[in-house]
């Protein structure tokens, strides 16, 4: 049985169009104009526990929607999700001692108190023992590097370590399932290279499912075995970074995604496939 099952999951909003000038928004007071706008459009996904699946598209796409989903943030407009014998939004207050979440540009961390004081307001929200406490932060440390950090308030820390310290926060409860939207956003090389090993032992380590969002697909192929690319609420492609490299051939992965946005099909150079995305 699969860890994650979502089965045409969909999520549509209501834009307001807005009309121009003075008199248009006099008239929206009294009659607004709306129009749907389909997020993620009936989208099949199933994750083994213990997968890395990168999950990648351009902004816009559906990547953020489809995230806040799978962790109880929204509530699927049609279609079925299931994460850990749980459907997220309904069953959220049990479901979120299952996951942990980090958001690349919001963190988990009280701004004025030391790190450390986090952690431990975190160990008892999560009924977790002293004993694992330790243990965790002795692991996250020899990797990550984060005993200089403990002490210090949040506020006083770089980008890089703040998102060290947030990576640790949402795995000091030992989740079965880690998302991650964009955590290397705006990190330098170190930043980047320490965090893809300390996500790399953690899978190893504790068998942890993690998915992956990001723009950077370098982070994808340090990391990831399975890729999943959406485009306007629709999946293009899902399966393998190896079975990607073999019908596009080893260019950067980068302009293989870039192709298959772009509509041609494996092996195809100059002229667009106005067909569909064509990955059998």
């Amino acid at each position: 049985m699969a860890l994650i099952e979502a089965r045409g999951l969909t999520k549509e909003f209501k834009i307001f169009n807005r009309r121009e000038g003075v008199l248009g928004a006099f008239k929206d007071l009294f009659k607004r104009d709306y129009r749907p706008l389909k997020a993620v459009d009936n989208i099949d996904f199933l994750v083994e526990e213990g997968e890395m699946v990168g999950y990648i598209g351009a902004n816009g796409a559906g990547k953020s929607t489809t995230i806040k989903m799978l962790t109880g943030i929204l509530v699927p407009t049609a279609g079925w999700v299931e994460v850990n014998g749980y459907v997220p939004y309904r069953d959220r207050e049990v479901y979120t001692k299952q996951i942990g979440v980090v958001f690349g540009q919001r963190s988990q961390l009280w701004w004025d108190i030391a790190v450390i004081e986090s952690f431990k307001l975190l160990r008892r929200v999560y009924d977790v023992s002293r004993e694992d406490f330790r243990r965790r932060l002795e692991l996250f440390d020899e990797i990550l590097e984060l005993k200089e950090l403990l002490y210090l308030p949040v506020r006083k820390l770089s980008l890089g370590q703040r998102m060290r310290c947030d990576l640790a926060a949402a795995l000091l409860h030992n989740p079965k399932i880690l998302f991650l939207d964009e955590p290397t956003i705006g990190l330098d090389v170190l930043a980047k290279s320490k965090i893809r090993d300390f996500l790399k032992e953690v899978n190893t380590e504790y068998k942890t499912t993690i998915i992956l969002t990001t723009h950077d697909l370098g982070d994808i192929e340090a990391l990831c075995p399975r890729v999943a690319i959406i485009d306007k609420g629709k999946m293009l492609y899902d399966g393998s970074v190896e079975e990607l490299y073999a019908q596009w051939g080893h260019d950067k992965l980068e302009e293989i995604v870039k192709r298959i946005y772009q509509g041609y099909r494996p092996g195809q150079q100059g002229t667009r496939d106005k067909g569909g995305v064509g990955l059998a």
